[in-house]
């Protein structure tokens, strides 16, 4: 296995900045998935990793090894692509085999190194099959069994799951979780699928136009996010932004809203003062129909939309001249048109300074 570390990394198309600064740290083992939105310098970044990028400035550090110069074949590594990246001409033990044959490993070995990862993936029954004659998901498994029959170092995957269907995505996603469970190898993930992130990731980078927006373990960027891109890019539904003055008597905050609603707290929070305005982040889970439960405040709102899930309901109502949503019970849900009071969790409320974007408080502590 190999670590992985990434000192002040650039790199520039022309006058494009794509990858600004990035300083990193992967640890041996760790499941570590690189996720924002289209054009953050994710995918760049894995390419540089990777050698198929030459990086501008900065070092890149594979199991001790500054690895600048070296070549896509001399970093130990292996790496999964978005479109496979098969030979429909070949078997399928052919496709898997063919990383190992490059590098001359013995034929004996080759059979049973290939046989032996089929096995793991659940496709030792296809090894005589063409790629033609695979289903999308089955040729996924190829793809990831043809890097890691080299046994690498290090695993690089690019959006491996983007061209799936959504049932097949949420197979191959815990197929992926139990294969890092499994062989213990470090894994650098790519995605713009923030479902994807949390539920993979031991730990995850979130990038924001070529930076680090905000890095940790899945719970601790969700939990306690530091400023408000981060708070609105994971969780669905995306977490509600009000805007809203700050009243502060010394007693304890007013955060007013409309004429209807205010929310209050406690104890004023570092940093707020009489009439700023700040942003309150709520998430569509913290909403309740319990008004019974401590640390809740109500909001007066009329429901105008309604959308069953199952077992969960999204409704969705203005306030503060914002559209907002909860997720409330199946059960807990009036018809558009009527009036409710609906109970916000406020240890769970964010909030955000809307001059820098910026959580108030200590690294998010709010949203904890």
């Amino acid at each position: 296995m190999s670590d992985l570390t990434l000192n002040d990394v650039h790199k520039y198309y022309g006058d494009v900045h794509a990858v600004r600064g990035v300083s990193l740290d992967v640890a041996e083992g760790a499941f570590t998935v690189l996720v924002g939105p289209s054009g953050c310098g994710k995918s760049t970044l894995l390419r540089m990793i990777a050698g198929l990028e030459e990086i501008d400035s900065g070092d890149i550090v594979i199991g001790g090894q500054v690895v600048n110069r070296l070549r896509p074949k001399d970093r130990n590594i292996a790496m999964v692509f978005q479109n496979y990246a098969l030979y429909p001409y070949l078997t399928i033990f052919d496709n898997i085999a063919f990383g190992l044959r490059a590098h001359r490993v013995r034929e004996p070995e080759v059979a049973r190194r290939v046989r032996e990862t089929a096995a793991m993936l659940g496709i030792a029954d296809l090894l005589e099959r063409h790629p033609r004659q695979l289903s999308g998901g089955q040729r996924q498994r190829v793809a990831i069994g043809r890097a890691i029959v080299r046994e690498a170092g290090l695993f690089l995957f690019d959006e491996p799951l983007s061209n799936l269907d959504a049932q097949l995505r949420d197979e191959m996603r815990a197929e992926l979780k139990r294969l890092h469970q499994d062989i213990g190898k470090t894994m650098i993930y790519v995605t713009h699928d923030q479902i994807e992130a949390m539920t993979l990731a031991d730990r995850i980078v979130l990038l924001n136009e070529g930076r680090i927006e905000q890095e940790g373990a899945p719970l601790d960027l969700f939990e306690r996010p530091r400023t408000r891109f981060v708070a609105g890019f994971l969780g669905s539904p995306q977490m509600n932004f009000i805007e809203a003055t700050a009243m502060t008597d010394g007693a304890g905050t007013g955060f007013r809203i409309d004429a209807q609603n205010t929310l209050s707290l406690e104890h004023v929070p570092d940093g707020i003062t009489d009439g700023q305005a700040v942003v309150l982040g709520i998430r569509p889970e913290h909403f309740s129909r319990d008004d019974s439960r401590p640390h809740c405040q109500p909001l007066d709102v009329v429901i105008d939309l309604v959308q069953p899930t199952g077992t969960r309901t999204h409704v969705q109502f203005p306030v503060g001249g914002r559209q907002v949503t909860a997720e409330l019970g199946a059960h807990d849900v009036e018809p558009p048109g009527t009036r409710v009071r609906l109970m916000v969790d406020m240890r769970r409320l964010v909030l955000i300074d809307p001059a820098t974007d910026r959580v108030i408080g200590k690294e998010g502590e709010r949203g904890s």
